[in-house]
């Protein structure tokens, strides 16, 4: 019988949390998926995993076993699969270095271009990420280190260093009322409809929104605006769908006609960092990268 690691990884937060509400924003999927999952997994095995109650999930018996194989085996199996992947990239002499858009900057070719001075015959292969998943493969061994907009889901269990601040600004049509102007209260966009990443992206999204940021003022989300893809995105705004927060340097990388982007008061700013698995810390070819990136930070 197979079963899907990721269903073993779905389990074991929950037997940690023992609560779907709280499981599924540390997963970053919505709860009735997580749920899903869960039976799923039961299904499989042919056993129930969980009681349920308004107090929360309790593991049965056989769910407390399997609690406390399951960490072991998804600690083989991704040492296993980081260093199958690892010696791939070693062999062709390629690093993978995943992205989110716009967390690849100005510096990004100066630092590709030292890393290759750093190790001659290497190669930086740059991967692009949905917004679906903010550490950019990194958290799931696809890639060997990632550039990415702090903060993310996951972040205390990867090591991460900062590289840049940024304001973040407003992306608006360019025929929006505010769009002349040269500077927008934050609190001027409250009671605007927002283009956002898909529910499932959780606390993520909800920071994209400065959900915290508006004194208890409820967002509005525009009508069919979630999107995951930066290209669908642009076009749900430029298409008066909604505006949406965007780093100061969206406007220099993501200019488009009927599109405009103003800088805004009132909300707090983006960071950009490298990041990495802590056993890469062994690793001197994703430590040179890393070094790179450090050399490349801004003045």
């Amino acid at each position: 019988m197979d079963v899907d690691t990721r269903l073993l990884r779905y389990f074991a937060v929950v037997a940690q949390e023992g609560n779907l509400t709280r499981a599924a924003e540390r997963l970053f999927v919505s709860q009735p998926a997580l749920t899903k999952q869960v039976r799923q997994l039961e299904s499989r095995l042919g056993v129930q995993l969980f009681t349920r109650s308004r107090a929360g999930m309790t593991l049965t018996a056989a769910g407390r076993e399997l609690a406390r194989l399951v960490p072991a085996v998804l600690d083989g199996w991704d040492q296993a699969l980081r260093e199958t992947r690892a010696a791939a990239s070693r062999d062709a002499r390629v690093l993978r270095v995943g992205f989110l858009a716009g967390a690849a900057n100005e510096a990004t070719e100066q630092i590709i271009a030292a890393f290759g001075r750093r190790r001659p015959g290497w190669r930086v292969e740059m991967r692009a990420a949905t917004w679906l998943d903010p550490t950019a493969g990194l958290a799931g061994g696809d890639v060997d280190a990632a550039l990415l907009r702090l903060p993310f889901p996951g972040q205390d269990t990867l090591r991460v260093e900062v590289l840049l601040t940024e304001p973040r600004w407003v992306a608006l049509p360019a025929g929006h009322p505010l769009a002349a102007r040269e500077l927008i209260a934050f609190a001027e966009l409250w009671d605007e409809p927002f283009v956002a990443a898909p529910a499932e992206t959780g606390w993520w999204r909800d920071w994209w929104l400065a959900a915290g940021e508006r004194e208890g003022h409820p967002v509005r989300i525009g009508s069919v605006t979630e999107t995951g893809q930066p290209d669908d995105w642009l076009s749900a705004i430029a298409n008066g769908y909604g505006v949406a927060l965007a780093p100061e340097s969206a406007a220099r990388y993501y200019a488009r006609p009927g599109l405009v982007y103003r800088p805004v008061s009132g909300v707090s700013p983006s960071r950009v960092g490298v990041a990495w698995l802590a056993a890469a810390e062994a690793n001197p070819v994703i430590q040179d990268f890393i070094q790179c990136c450090r050399d490349g930070k801004p003045a």
